[in-house]
Protein backbone atom coordinates (compact mmCIF):
# COMPACT_ATOMS: atom_id res chain seq x y z
CA UNK A 1 0.00 0.00 0.00
CA UNK A 2 1.50 3.32 -1.06
CA UNK A 3 2.02 6.01 1.56
CA UNK A 4 3.30 9.54 1.16
CA UNK A 5 6.62 10.48 2.74
CA UNK A 6 4.75 12.95 4.89
CA UNK A 7 2.59 10.14 6.29
CA UNK A 8 5.62 7.94 6.85
CA UNK A 9 7.61 10.69 8.58
CA UNK A 10 4.74 11.39 10.96
CA UNK A 11 4.22 7.69 11.73
CA UNK A 12 7.87 6.93 12.52
CA UNK A 13 8.91 10.25 14.06
CA UNK A 14 11.47 11.26 11.43
CA UNK A 15 12.26 14.77 10.20
CA UNK A 16 11.25 15.26 6.56
CA UNK A 17 13.50 17.22 4.19
CA UNK A 18 12.11 17.58 0.69
CA UNK A 19 8.95 16.65 -1.16
CA UNK A 20 6.51 14.99 1.25
CA UNK A 21 4.11 13.98 -1.52
CA UNK A 22 6.47 11.31 -2.90
CA UNK A 23 4.74 7.92 -2.64
CA UNK A 24 6.50 4.89 -1.14
CA UNK A 25 5.25 1.30 -1.02
CA UNK A 26 8.29 -0.71 0.11
CA UNK A 27 11.84 -0.88 1.41
CA UNK A 28 14.96 -2.17 -0.32
CA UNK A 29 18.73 -2.28 -0.34
CA UNK A 30 20.58 0.54 -2.05
CA UNK A 31 21.58 -1.77 -4.91
CA UNK A 32 18.04 -3.00 -5.68
CA UNK A 33 15.88 0.04 -4.84
CA UNK A 34 13.28 1.43 -7.22
CA UNK A 35 11.51 4.79 -7.24
CA UNK A 36 8.82 3.69 -4.75
CA UNK A 37 11.32 2.24 -2.23
CA UNK A 38 12.96 3.57 0.90
CA UNK A 39 16.64 2.92 1.68
CA UNK A 40 18.76 3.85 4.70
CA UNK A 41 22.36 4.76 5.53
CA UNK A 42 23.97 4.82 8.97
CA UNK A 43 27.40 5.94 7.81
CA UNK A 44 28.00 9.21 5.97
CA UNK A 45 30.40 7.58 3.52
CA UNK A 46 27.52 5.56 2.01
CA UNK A 47 25.24 8.58 1.55
CA UNK A 48 26.41 9.47 -2.01
CA UNK A 49 25.67 5.94 -3.17
CA UNK A 50 22.19 6.06 -1.65
CA UNK A 51 21.47 9.43 -3.27
CA UNK A 52 22.55 8.08 -6.65
CA UNK A 53 20.38 4.96 -6.31
CA UNK A 54 16.94 4.46 -7.79
CA UNK A 55 15.25 4.89 -4.39
CA UNK A 56 12.44 7.36 -3.93
CA UNK A 57 13.79 8.59 -0.59
CA UNK A 58 16.60 7.98 1.92
CA UNK A 59 16.54 7.56 5.68
CA UNK A 60 19.79 8.97 7.04
CA UNK A 61 21.45 10.31 10.17
CA UNK A 62 21.85 13.94 11.11
CA UNK A 63 24.96 14.12 8.93
CA UNK A 64 22.70 14.38 5.84
CA UNK A 65 21.55 17.74 4.50
CA UNK A 66 19.87 18.96 1.32
CA UNK A 67 20.03 16.59 -1.65
CA UNK A 68 18.43 15.63 -4.93
CA UNK A 69 16.20 13.15 -3.07
CA UNK A 70 13.82 13.59 -0.16
CA UNK A 71 15.38 12.68 3.18
CA UNK A 72 13.98 11.34 6.42
CA UNK A 73 16.42 12.35 9.16
CA UNK A 74 16.73 10.22 12.28
CA UNK A 75 19.20 9.69 15.12
CA UNK A 76 18.89 5.92 14.54
CA UNK A 77 18.44 5.32 10.78
CA UNK A 78 18.39 1.51 10.91
CA UNK A 79 15.73 1.45 13.62
CA UNK A 80 13.70 4.08 11.80
CA UNK A 81 14.00 2.06 8.57
CA UNK A 82 12.64 -1.02 10.37
CA UNK A 83 9.73 1.00 11.72
CA UNK A 84 8.99 2.40 8.26
CA UNK A 85 8.93 -1.13 6.86
CA UNK A 86 6.46 -2.17 9.54
CA UNK A 87 4.26 0.87 8.89
CA UNK A 88 4.15 0.13 5.16
CA UNK A 89 3.44 -3.54 5.76
CA UNK A 90 0.70 -2.99 8.34
CA UNK A 91 -1.08 -0.31 6.36
CA UNK A 92 -3.13 -2.83 4.39
CA UNK A 93 -6.84 -2.50 5.11
CA UNK A 94 -8.51 -5.34 7.02
CA UNK A 95 -10.97 -7.34 4.95
CA UNK A 96 -14.58 -7.41 6.17
CA UNK A 97 -14.59 -11.20 6.68
CA UNK A 98 -12.18 -14.13 6.94
CA UNK A 99 -10.63 -15.57 3.79
CA UNK A 100 -10.59 -19.36 4.12
CA UNK A 101 -9.23 -21.52 1.32
CA UNK A 102 -11.57 -24.25 0.06
CA UNK A 103 -9.14 -26.99 1.11
CA UNK A 104 -8.77 -25.75 4.70
CA UNK A 105 -10.55 -27.77 7.41
CA UNK A 106 -12.24 -25.58 10.02
CA UNK A 107 -14.16 -27.10 12.93
CA UNK A 108 -17.63 -25.54 13.29
CA UNK A 109 -16.82 -24.35 16.83
CA UNK A 110 -13.63 -22.56 15.77
CA UNK A 111 -13.81 -18.76 15.58
CA UNK A 112 -12.03 -17.04 12.68
CA UNK A 113 -12.10 -13.24 13.04
CA UNK A 114 -12.64 -10.62 10.34
CA UNK A 115 -9.63 -10.11 8.12
CA UNK A 116 -7.99 -13.41 9.08
CA UNK A 117 -6.71 -15.74 6.38
CA UNK A 118 -6.47 -19.54 6.46
CA UNK A 119 -4.47 -20.96 3.57
CA UNK A 120 -4.46 -24.30 1.73
CA UNK A 121 -4.83 -27.53 3.72
CA UNK A 122 -4.57 -25.86 7.11
CA UNK A 123 -6.55 -27.50 9.92
CA UNK A 124 -8.22 -25.49 12.71
CA UNK A 125 -9.55 -27.71 15.52
CA UNK A 126 -12.53 -27.27 17.83
CA UNK A 127 -12.79 -24.17 20.02
CA UNK A 128 -9.68 -22.60 18.47
CA UNK A 129 -9.62 -18.83 17.94
CA UNK A 130 -7.81 -16.86 15.23
CA UNK A 131 -7.65 -13.07 15.63
CA UNK A 132 -8.22 -10.20 13.23
CA UNK A 133 -5.63 -9.83 10.48
CA UNK A 134 -3.84 -13.12 11.31
CA UNK A 135 -2.62 -15.40 8.54
CA UNK A 136 -2.48 -19.17 9.08
CA UNK A 137 -0.16 -20.67 6.45
CA UNK A 138 -0.72 -23.71 4.28
CA UNK A 139 -0.50 -27.06 6.01
CA UNK A 140 -0.61 -25.64 9.56
CA UNK A 141 -2.25 -27.60 12.36
CA UNK A 142 -3.93 -25.47 15.03
CA UNK A 143 -5.07 -27.65 17.93
CA UNK A 144 -8.12 -27.69 20.13
CA UNK A 145 -8.58 -24.56 22.23
CA UNK A 146 -5.60 -22.74 20.76
CA UNK A 147 -5.85 -18.95 20.85
CA UNK A 148 -3.96 -16.96 18.21
CA UNK A 149 -4.11 -13.16 18.60
CA UNK A 150 -4.41 -10.36 16.06
CA UNK A 151 -2.03 -9.61 13.16
CA UNK A 152 -0.02 -12.79 13.64
CA UNK A 153 1.89 -14.46 10.80
CA UNK A 154 1.98 -18.26 11.08
CA UNK A 155 4.05 -19.64 8.23
CA UNK A 156 3.41 -23.02 6.50
CA UNK A 157 3.64 -26.35 8.33
CA UNK A 158 3.60 -24.91 11.85
CA UNK A 159 2.03 -27.21 14.45
CA UNK A 160 0.38 -25.63 17.49
CA UNK A 161 -0.63 -28.15 20.14
CA UNK A 162 -3.93 -27.93 22.04
CA UNK A 163 -4.27 -25.25 24.71
CA UNK A 164 -1.44 -23.03 23.46
CA UNK A 165 -1.95 -19.24 23.54
CA UNK A 166 -0.30 -16.74 21.20
CA UNK A 167 -0.58 -12.98 21.74
CA UNK A 168 -0.81 -10.27 19.11
CA UNK A 169 1.69 -9.70 16.27
CA UNK A 170 3.44 -13.02 16.84
CA UNK A 171 5.50 -14.39 13.93
CA UNK A 172 6.15 -18.14 13.73
CA UNK A 173 8.28 -19.46 10.89
CA UNK A 174 7.83 -22.68 8.95
CA UNK A 175 8.13 -26.08 10.57
CA UNK A 176 8.03 -24.88 14.18
CA UNK A 177 6.24 -26.95 16.83
CA UNK A 178 4.64 -25.13 19.76
CA UNK A 179 3.29 -26.77 22.91
CA UNK A 180 4.54 -30.33 22.43
CA UNK A 181 5.12 -32.57 25.45
CA UNK A 182 8.24 -31.95 27.50
CA UNK A 183 10.92 -34.60 27.96
CA UNK A 184 9.75 -35.88 31.34
CA UNK A 185 10.02 -39.48 32.54
CA UNK A 186 10.21 -41.37 35.86
CA UNK A 187 12.34 -44.48 36.10
CA UNK A 188 10.94 -47.58 37.78
CA UNK A 189 13.88 -48.94 39.82
CA UNK A 190 12.51 -52.47 39.70
CA UNK A 191 11.97 -52.81 35.97
CA UNK A 192 14.42 -50.16 34.79
CA UNK A 193 11.76 -48.81 32.50
CA UNK A 194 10.92 -45.12 32.06
CA UNK A 195 7.32 -44.07 32.55
CA UNK A 196 5.98 -40.81 31.24
CA UNK A 197 5.51 -37.97 33.75
CA UNK A 198 2.32 -35.94 33.08
CA UNK A 199 2.77 -33.15 30.53
CA UNK A 200 -0.53 -31.36 31.06
CA UNK A 201 0.54 -27.71 31.42
CA UNK A 202 0.35 -25.12 28.69
CA UNK A 203 2.45 -22.77 26.56
CA UNK A 204 1.87 -19.01 26.56
CA UNK A 205 3.57 -16.77 24.01
CA UNK A 206 3.14 -13.06 24.66
CA UNK A 207 2.82 -10.17 22.17
CA UNK A 208 5.45 -9.29 19.53
CA UNK A 209 7.42 -12.53 19.80
CA UNK A 210 9.14 -13.94 16.70
CA UNK A 211 10.08 -17.62 16.50
CA UNK A 212 12.40 -19.00 13.80
CA UNK A 213 11.99 -22.02 11.55
CA UNK A 214 12.05 -25.58 12.95
CA UNK A 215 12.16 -24.41 16.56
CA UNK A 216 10.41 -26.41 19.30
CA UNK A 217 8.93 -25.03 22.51
CA UNK A 218 7.45 -27.50 25.00
CA UNK A 219 4.35 -26.99 27.09
CA UNK A 220 4.67 -26.99 30.88
CA UNK A 221 4.58 -30.29 32.71
CA UNK A 222 2.03 -29.27 35.35
CA UNK A 223 2.11 -25.46 35.06
CA UNK A 224 3.19 -23.39 32.04
CA UNK A 225 6.03 -22.47 29.76
CA UNK A 226 5.99 -18.71 29.02
CA UNK A 227 7.79 -16.64 26.39
CA UNK A 228 7.84 -12.94 27.30
CA UNK A 229 6.84 -9.88 25.30
CA UNK A 230 9.14 -8.93 22.43
CA UNK A 231 11.42 -11.98 22.66
CA UNK A 232 13.13 -13.08 19.43
CA UNK A 233 14.07 -16.73 18.90
CA UNK A 234 16.18 -17.95 15.97
CA UNK A 235 15.90 -21.15 13.91
CA UNK A 236 16.54 -24.60 15.39
CA UNK A 237 16.19 -23.62 19.03
CA UNK A 238 14.75 -25.96 21.66
CA UNK A 239 13.05 -24.67 24.82
CA UNK A 240 12.08 -27.30 27.37
CA UNK A 241 9.05 -27.58 29.63
CA UNK A 242 8.41 -25.09 32.44
CA UNK A 243 10.91 -22.53 31.11
CA UNK A 244 10.07 -18.88 31.70
CA UNK A 245 11.61 -16.31 29.38
CA UNK A 246 11.36 -12.61 30.18
CA UNK A 247 10.83 -9.67 27.85
CA UNK A 248 13.10 -8.78 24.92
CA UNK A 249 15.24 -11.89 25.18
CA UNK A 250 17.29 -12.76 22.08
CA UNK A 251 18.27 -16.38 21.39
CA UNK A 252 20.45 -17.40 18.42
CA UNK A 253 20.27 -20.65 16.46
CA UNK A 254 20.87 -24.15 17.83
CA UNK A 255 20.54 -23.11 21.45
CA UNK A 256 19.07 -25.70 23.81
CA UNK A 257 17.30 -24.98 27.10
CA UNK A 258 16.54 -27.82 29.50
CA UNK A 259 13.45 -27.78 31.69
CA UNK A 260 12.51 -25.25 34.38
CA UNK A 261 15.00 -22.56 33.36
CA UNK A 262 14.39 -18.87 34.07
CA UNK A 263 15.75 -16.33 31.57
CA UNK A 264 15.22 -12.79 32.82
CA UNK A 265 14.57 -9.66 30.72
CA UNK A 266 17.00 -8.45 28.01
CA UNK A 267 19.23 -11.53 28.05
CA UNK A 268 21.18 -12.36 24.87
CA UNK A 269 22.11 -15.99 24.16
CA UNK A 270 24.55 -16.74 21.33
CA UNK A 271 24.39 -19.69 18.96
CA UNK A 272 24.70 -23.26 20.28
CA UNK A 273 24.38 -22.22 23.91
CA UNK A 274 23.37 -25.04 26.27
CA UNK A 275 21.72 -24.45 29.65
CA UNK A 276 21.02 -27.14 32.25
CA UNK A 277 17.77 -27.57 34.14
CA UNK A 278 16.73 -25.18 36.90
CA UNK A 279 19.44 -22.66 35.95
CA UNK A 280 18.74 -18.92 36.05
CA UNK A 281 20.18 -16.26 33.74
CA UNK A 282 19.91 -12.79 35.28
CA UNK A 283 18.69 -9.62 33.60
CA UNK A 284 20.88 -8.24 30.83
CA UNK A 285 23.40 -11.09 30.80
CA UNK A 286 25.09 -11.88 27.47
CA UNK A 287 26.18 -15.48 26.95
CA UNK A 288 28.52 -16.09 24.00
CA UNK A 289 28.25 -18.82 21.37
CA UNK A 290 28.68 -22.41 22.60
CA UNK A 291 28.58 -21.21 26.20
CA UNK A 292 27.39 -23.77 28.72
CA UNK A 293 25.57 -23.29 32.03
CA UNK A 294 25.43 -26.23 34.43
CA UNK A 295 22.14 -27.27 36.10
CA UNK A 296 20.97 -25.13 39.05
CA UNK A 297 23.58 -22.42 38.38
CA UNK A 298 22.84 -18.68 38.38
CA UNK A 299 24.52 -16.10 36.13
CA UNK A 300 24.16 -12.48 37.19
CA UNK A 301 25.57 -9.21 35.91
CA UNK A 302 23.62 -6.78 33.76
CA UNK A 303 25.67 -6.05 30.66
CA UNK A 304 28.29 -8.68 31.57
CA UNK A 305 29.42 -11.05 28.80
CA UNK A 306 29.95 -14.72 29.74
CA UNK A 307 31.66 -17.39 27.68
CA UNK A 308 32.88 -20.95 27.87
CA UNK A 309 31.74 -24.09 29.67
CA UNK A 310 31.08 -23.73 32.50
CA UNK A 311 30.26 -20.14 31.60
CA UNK A 312 32.22 -17.37 33.30
CA UNK A 313 32.88 -13.67 32.66
CA UNK A 314 34.64 -13.40 29.31
CA UNK A 315 37.71 -11.61 30.71
CA UNK A 316 38.35 -14.43 33.15
CA UNK A 317 37.79 -17.02 30.44
CA UNK A 318 40.26 -15.33 28.08
CA UNK A 319 42.86 -15.08 30.85
CA UNK A 320 42.56 -18.83 31.41
CA UNK A 321 42.96 -19.51 27.69
CA UNK A 322 46.07 -17.32 27.62
CA UNK A 323 47.51 -19.16 30.63
CA UNK A 324 46.91 -22.51 28.95
CA UNK A 325 48.59 -21.26 25.78
CA UNK A 326 51.69 -20.20 27.78
CA UNK A 327 51.83 -23.59 29.48
CA UNK A 328 51.67 -25.27 26.09
CA UNK A 329 54.61 -23.27 24.81
CA UNK A 330 56.78 -24.26 27.81
CA UNK A 331 56.45 -27.98 27.08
Amino acid sequence: MKRSLEQIAEAIGAQLHGDGSVEIDGVASIASASRHDLVFVEDEKYLPRALQSGAGAVIAGEFASSSNKPLLISAHPKLTFARAAGFLRDGTAVRPGPAVHATAVIHPSARIAAGAMVEEYAVIAEDAEVGTGTRIGSGCAVGRGVKVGCKCQIYPRVTIYPGTTLGDRVIVHAGTVLGSDGFGYVRDPKSGRYEKFPQVGRLVIEDDVEIGANTTIDRGALDETRIGHGTKIDNLVHIGHNCRLGENVVIAAQTGLSGSIVIEDNVVLGGQVGIGEHARIGEGVMLGGQGGVLPNKVLRGKGVAFWGTPAQPVREYLKQLAALARLGKKR
